[in-house]
């Protein structure tokens, strides 16, 4: 198979006088020196936890443009971190760096983030999967018997996850989050968790997709809880084409879940250094992440 590493990719930014705040598994985030923050998203991909060698191309472009047509459809229901992602926006000091951040970047306004990760599933894959077929429950969660993988739930479930730096994220229960982060927050983060996955869901359908399920972020800010990072996009969700849906099998999908499962035929251990991606999965992933776009918000990358 042939190598990936000539595909033109954005893996690291470097802004010469913009203090660099953090930089994750896939954006770099800038301080501004206020209560602002730039958030880069680049084409670096994490599969299980580990970044891969290889960029996929035009992935930080859909991330940010999805996550923005997410924040405009949920302006109604809850505060967010987002402000804008108009370069024509961004203070004087960004001005030279235009051709890095068009399109793939936004300002937002700061925030404590909560140390859980609000994950909603509505159907039965992925590590829920793996454990229902275990224990019959997913993170504490009883679920009927005799689910099939793929397997729409009778209703949504929310299933949180710890927030690792670095390292795997781990399933955790909705006590566990409660003492971690307190009764009335966890309550809270949660209903909003299901109430928007449930929206989405809903207009996603309209648009031939099915959300398997998604993970939402939440911060704190002076106006009380807020939704941060990025929202329902094919890094933080499973996408399934609504078209062939049938329960018992793992299914066709708009997000990083081709990489996950090249990575798996591969029998790679899952640890560090990752082994390289060929460049039709590169590829073919940078096309299913298009393809999410396109199929969600009507739009393609700009």
């Amino acid at each position: 198979m042939e190598p990936a590493n000539q595909l033109e990719t954005l893996r690291r930014t470097s802004l010469p006088g913009i203090k660099l705040y953090a930089r994750g598994k896939v954006r770099d985030i800038y301080d501004l020196g206020d209560d602002r923050l730039l958030i880069v998203a680049t084409d670096r991909l994490s599969a299980f936890d580990v970044v891969m060698a290889e960029g996929i191309p035009d992935k930080g472009r859909v991330l940010t443009q999805l996550s923005c047509f997410w924040f405009g459809r949920f302006w109604d229901r809850v505060s967010t971190h987002f402000l804008t992602q108009n370069t024509r926006d961004f203070p004087s000091e960004l001005h030279p760096f235009m051709g890095i951040l068009s399109g793939r970047s936004m300002l937002v306004r700061k925030a404590r983030p909560f140390p859980v990760e609000c994950v909603v599933r509505g159907y039965l894959a992925g590590s829920g999967w793996k454990e229902y077929h275990v224990a019959g429950a997913v993170c504490g969660v009883t679920l009927p018997p005799h689910l099939l993988e793929s397997a729409r739930l009778p209703e949504p479930i929310f299933t949180p996850a710890s927030k690792a730096a670095s390292g795997h994220d781990e399933n955790i229960t909705m006590e566990q989050m409660a003492s971690r982060i307190g009764r009335a927050e966890a309550d809270q983060l949660r209903s909003l968790s299901l109430e928007l996955y449930g929206r989405a869901s809903e207009y996603a359908a309209t648009r031939g997709v099915i959300i398997a399920d998604t993970k939402f972020e939440w911060g704190l800010s002076d106006d009380g809880i807020i939704l941060i990072d990025e929202v329902l996009t094919p890094d933080s969700s499973r996408f399934w084409p609504a078209e062939g849906y049938e329960p018992g099998k793992p299914q066709p999908s708009f997000d990083k879940q081709f990489v996950r499962d090249y990575l798996e035929s591969i029998r790679w251990n899952k640890k560090p250094p990752p082994p390289p991606l060929p460049r039709e999965v590169v590829q073919k992933t940078s096309e299913k992440y298009r393809e999410a776009l396109r199929r969600l918000s009507g739009q393609d990358i700009t």
